[in-house]
């Protein structure tokens, strides 16, 4: 039990993490990331992340607890979900001002 819910919450952790990197690649705009921010390399690390992820769950054996497995997973997207919507990548920003 214990093996499918760290692994699926990391791979929820990573699979959250990898979306953002992904969809800024893919649109060709910068984003930090650890090994640089073009578009490129955010391309890369949200695929990475995707398939690490993808192992994760794969030797989670998550058939055996679903209900514990689906909850991790969960809770590991909230919480990167939750960085990413606060502090997140580039740090606290002002709000957007209107035009009028």
């Amino acid at each position: 039990m214990w093996q499918a819910i760290v692994f699926t919450f990391l791979g929820g952790l990573l699979a959250a993490n990898g979306f953002p990197h992904f969809v800024r690649g893919i649109t060709k705009r910068r984003y930090p990331c650890v090994f640089g921010n073009g578009p490129v390399t955010n391309l890369l690390m949200g695929w990475a992340s995707f398939v690490i992820a993808a192992v994760f769950f794969y030797f989670s054996h998550m058939a055996r607890c679903p209900g514990w497995s689906f909850g991790a997973t969960a809770i590991g997207v909230l919480l990167m979900g939750l960085f990413h919507a606060g502090p997140g990548a580039f740090g606290r920003r002002e709000p957007d001002k209107e035009t009028s």
